[in-house]
């Protein structure tokens, strides 16, 4: 990677890396102090599901403040946001408040993620988006880790003391990005395709990302919860929920190069299978400390995987055009999964108990597995036509981070359509999108009549 780029990427990614440390143990913090004030674990679901709910309404919304504003506001703006509710739940402890402050704080957060993957987007050469992209992922894992480890730390400085660091350090985040002697790149609004048009082009698709967002918004809001009612400190909660997040990392490349080797299908299959067992470890009587740590950092790495394979196989089945479309849609499936968790699962809590979360996990860790196996059965899936990307659920217009050339020709390769003369970018941009059943000519005005029928994709 030459210099020039490593200096447009450095200021966001450092930006990301320093408010991603303090987000990295928020969601652990709020869930404990809610519990230890005697909140119960519905309202800590819902408080949970704000956050989620601030993060869908930012990745439909917040682009047109970007493209109002400019990069460098719009970054000082949201950051700010954060900062502000964040030191606002560190005065008042409320549950109703802080559901507020969680909405406006996930919207905020978005903000953010938004125009750094938008900078990273716009300003970097198409043949290094995927080292750029790396780079991210690297950046907003290591700063969840090392969140979650200093969790104990700031917690033993006093009741107040974590609100104010996370605070800082979202602050302490606008100062690469003010500092950055340039103009700041432009983007395009973009539109995501529709859910249930979606759900005819790719059904495994939409399945594995909605129940990743349910999974990994139960990993991050519920665990702390669960640990904390079975005696464990709070900097041994840090370092579990920290080896969930690192599994999260080092498992899923080798899980995605796996599936490139094998129908990916089946590795969701597999996938599932192998949650549902670790959930159900984690429940036996007597289990060791490092046993416990150990079963969770293989479901991390098995949660955190569901999302990029389940992507990957609907790239491989995806018509060349519906590639950006299709992954900014299935990016806000994984959010609506999200906000619908938290409220799914601490009902079964209430009722059978903490480890109504694990039983939760595990039923889901089946019902996917069930359809995946189902869908494959109905449809069995191609053979992976380009290699697998490693990648974090982003916002909407960061998802063309991922449509790489490979993927665009592997696409084209599917679909057999070299009759029609497509000019094939560096990478994919937002095009028209082919429907089940619809034809060449009803979606691009002005193309020749064609009559040939799009078959619907799983």
């Amino acid at each position: 990677m030459s210099r020039q780029l490593l200096a447009m990427a450095l200021a966001p990614l450092l930006g990301l890396f320093i408010l991603g440390i303090g987000n990295g143990f928020l969601a652990t913090l709020i869930t404990l102090r809610l519990d230890a004030a005697g909140a119960s674990a519905v309202v800590i679901g819902w408080v949970s599901s704000a956050y989620f709910i601030g993060l869908a309404i930012g990745a439909l919304l917040n682009d047109r403040l970007l493209l109002r504003i400019g990069h460098i506001r719009a970054y000082a703006c949201f950051a700010s946001l954060v900062a502000v509710t964040v030191l606002l739940q560190g005065l008042w402890l409320n549950a109703g408040a802080w559901f507020a402050l969680r909405l406006i704080g996930g919207w905020a957060t978005v903000g953010v993620y938004l125009v750094i993957e938008s900078w990273l987007l716009t300003t970097a050469d198409p043949r290094v988006r995927g080292r750029l992209l790396a780079l991210y992922m690297v950046s907003l894992y290591a700063a969840g880790v090392i969140g979650q480890l200093l969790l104990g730390v700031t917690d033993a400085a006093g009741v107040t003391a974590p609100f104010m660091v996370i605070g800082l350090l979202a602050s302490l985040s606008v100062l690469p990005m003010a500092m950055i002697p340039r103009v700041s790149p432009l983007i395009e609004h973009a539109e995501p395709l529709p859910p249930l048009r979606l759900i005819r082009l790719t059904p495994t698709g939409v399945m594995g990302c909605f129940g990743s967002g349910i999974a990994v918004a139960a990993i991050y809001s519920l665990l702390p919860l669960y640990l904390q009612r079975n005696g464990l400190s709070v900097e041994r909660i840090g370092q579990m929920m920290a080896l969930v997040v690192l599994g999260g990392m080092l498992l899923q490349y080798p899980i995605g190069r796996w599936s490139d080797r094998h129908d990916r299908q089946l590795v969701l299959i597999l996938i599932g299978v192998a949650c549902m067992a670790l959930s159900m470890g984690v429940l036996s009587p007597g289990a060791s400390p490092w046993l416990l740590a150990g079963l969770l950092f293989l479901l991390g790495g098995g949660i955190f995987a569901i999302y990029p394979v389940a992507v990957s196989h609907a790239a491989d089945r995806a018509p060349a055009g519906a590639l950006v479309r299709m992954s900014q849609g299935l990016l806000l499936i994984n959010a609506l999964g999200a906000v619908v968790s938290p409220p799914l699962i601490t009902p079964v809590m209430s009722s059978v108990g903490d480890v109504g979360l694990f039983w939760s996990l595990a039923a889901l860790g089946g019902c996917l597995a069930l359809f995946f196996t189902w869908r494959r059965s109905r449809r069995p899936a191609p053979l992976p036509m380009a290699p697998f990307t490693p990648n974090p659920p982003q916002t909407v217009v960061g998802a063309e981070l991922n449509v790489t050339q490979e993927l665009v020709e592997g696409a084209i390769e599917h679909e057999h359509i070299e009759d029609l003369s497509l000019a094939v970018p560096d990478v994919a941009v937002a095009e028209p999108v082919w429907q089940a059943g619809e034809t060449l000519a009803d979606s691009e005005p002005g193309a020749p009549r064609d009559t040939r029928q799009r078959d619907s994709v799983d």
